[in-house]
């Protein structure tokens, strides 16, 4: 299955910027903020913020697959910003 690359403008700390991610990222990146009923440029801030040295783009794909591993592990996800280390349970 491919998944189409999207670019969309978004505002992120007042400033808008434009992230371009996977679909299903943004599909989950909008399912998180829901869930936390907060607005998707106040997650992203949350994560643009906690972010090291990756782009904003990997940092929200690090983010949203933190989340949802968590969630399937059992485990409560992070409230938003730096992802902790996911070490591999293989």
């Amino acid at each position: 299955m491919k998944s189409s690359i999207v670019k969309r403008s978004v505002i992120i700390g007042g400033h808008k910027t434009s992230v371009s991610l996977e679909a299903p990222f943004w599909d989950g990146l909008k399912e998180i903020a829901e869930h936390r009923r907060m607005s998707l440029s106040t997650l992203l801030h949350d994560i643009d913020t906690g972010r090291d040295n990756a782009n904003l783009s990997s940092a929200i794909r690090i983010y949203v697959f933190g989340h949802f591993r968590a969630l399937a592990l059992g485990e409560t996800p992070l409230l938003a910003g730096r992802p902790r280390h996911i070490p591999f349970r293989g």
